[in-house]
């Protein structure tokens, strides 16, 4: 998925909640709040001449999502770039919008921060169509997931509950699904929890592996444990699992040599040699550090 149909996603949710009468339609202060909103989080320079332009009080009325579009597009879009800015805060932005108006569970509520991680999930894999929905085998996918990090299996009647979703569902829809009784059964909520932090760091994050490493450098004799994330190009360590304080980075490209390094010692390491800065990082568990071999 491109980058413009990630955002255009959440953007749409965001558009969306502020059409309070359903008309397709959103006032143009209301468009003006938003727009400033996005060029603070996307750390884009603000525009006001022509945010006050395109949005000056007229007789035009409120502006419907395609009246928005060029402006969006020209003013706002065109202007980002990636890596530049926290996706996690725009896509934040977003959901607190359009949640306040449209969460609405028949059944049991679940904590803000999973509820937003599913809602970014289901943008992830919903269609590129509008109003955004996600197949039956997407739904399937993302429940067999949590099942299976939950050590849980799906029944039979469940799987054919959601094969037989034939236009596929909204994402207020699945949020209800993923916490209605013949899905959660004997799951605890904490389980649940976890087990979507986990499908979320894998799929939106695109984390291969994190757990806690013992680290040495060349300089330094001491052992420090630290945390560790692996992506497919940067291994990066931090203070503690809530990442955080990021203490450094490994990037992971033709420059780094990673080879398993063994020897007489209590532990099994791993030497990272990056340029002429040689790591390594152990786990006590004897072997269990192989895999970050990449």
């Amino acid at each position: 998925m491109s980058l413009r149909t990630e955002l255009l996603k959440s953007v749409w949710y965001a558009f969306t909640s502020l059409d309070t009468e359903k008309s397709g339609k959103v006032s143009k202060s209301q468009l003006k709040v938003l727009s400033h909103n996005l060029y603070t989080v996307f750390n884009i320079p603000h525009d006001p001449v022509a945010l006050e332009d395109h949005f000056r009080d007229d007789d035009d009325g409120p502006v419907s999502s395609q009246g928005y579009m060029p402006y969006l597009n020209q003013y706002i879009l065109d202007k980002v770039v990636e890596g530049t800015f926290v996706k996690e805060s725009f896509h934040e932005l977003c959901w607190t919008l359009t949640a306040k108006k449209n969460y609405r569970p028949t059944g049991v509520a679940l904590p803000n921060q999973d509820a937003f991680h599913l809602w970014c999930l289901f943008n992830y894999l919903s269609e590129d169509t509008y109003p955004l929905i996600m197949v039956p085998d997407e739904v399937q996918y993302l429940l067999q997931k949590l099942f299976t990090i939950t050590r849980s299996e799906m029944g039979e009647m469940e799987l054919g509950e959601v094969l037989s979703l034939e236009h596929g569902v909204s994402v207020w829809q699945f949020l209800d699904l993923v916490t209605s009784p013949k899905i959660l059964r004997s799951i605890s909520m904490e389980t649940l929890s976890m087990a979507i932090q986990d499908i979320y760091k894998e799929i939106i994050q695109d984390v291969l592996k994190q757990g806690y490493l013992l680290k040495k450098a060349t300089l330094r004799r001491m052992w420090t444990e630290r945390w560790f994330v692996l992506k497919p190009k940067v291994l990066s360590y931090y203070v503690s699992e809530d990442c955080k304080e990021m203490k450094g980075s490994i990037a992971i490209d033709k420059d780094c040599v990673v080879e398993l390094f063994r020897q007489v010692s209590v532990f099994n390491s791993l030497d990272l040699l990056l340029y002429t800065v040689n790591f390594r990082v152990s786990d006590e568990s004897s072997g269990s550090n192989e895999n970050y071999v990449v």
